[in-house]
């Protein structure tokens, strides 16, 4: 196993999939590579292709609030990835071979990093990283035991902003995630608003 450096500049040259010619950047991750929480979305939007970075525009602002109101941040606490490491076309849902292409560089990602807690980010991310026939809409909000470690699934931000009845459900949802951190990991974790 490669360090996350290391890792990165193979995804960076990356040409496993149809996907490679396209993109403008390839998007590895961001955050703290010691973080013991790691936030899986499904893959690159208009905004992370050209800045090279995950979760930026609104999607992203509105995940950096829900940190935020958890006490977390994205240097301190969190590591972020997707499901996918280059944009699909028009932001399309990555399809079966892109996932299985990119796939293992997630499976390194949660080795090298070795979460305790992951926060799935929408229904590609639970169906890519636990089981294709999931519904995020029967599975938020309850812990999944996976490899050792415990997964959360959300709905992803981006959902919150077409629907803001989700704002509700997601909120409880990281409540969870604050709980069991402070349970798991820093029982002195602050939080203002939980």
């Amino acid at each position: 196993m490669c360090n996350l450096e290391e890792l990165k500049q193979v995804v960076l040259s990356c040409s496993k999939c149809p996907l490679h010619p396209t993109r403008n950047n390839a998007v590895f991750g961001n955050g703290n590579s010691n973080a013991e929480i790691m936030l899986i979305a499904e893959a690159p939007g208009f905004y992370e292709d050209k800045s090279g970075i995950v979760f930026q525009g609104k999607s992203g602002e509105l995940l950096d609030k829900i940190l935020a109101a958890c006490g977390f941040n994205r240097n301190d606490h969190v590591y972020i990835s997707n499901i996918v490491k280059c944009r699909p076309p028009n932001n399309r849902e990555p399809n079966d071979a892109e996932k299985k292409a990119c796939l293992p560089y997630l499976y390194e990602q949660i080795e090298i990093i070795d979460p305790k807690i992951i926060i799935l980010l929408g229904a590609t991310a639970l169906k890519g990283l636990i089981n294709p026939n999931a519904k995020i809409t029967k599975v938020r909000g309850q812990w999944i035991d996976w490899k050792d470690r415990l997964v959360m699934p959300t709905y992803h931000p981006s959902a919150l902003l077409r629907n803001q009845n989700l704002k509700r459900p997601v909120w409880e949802d990281f409540k969870k995630v604050v709980a069991k951190y402070r349970e798991m990991i820093d029982p002195d974790h602050y939080s203002a608003h939980c």
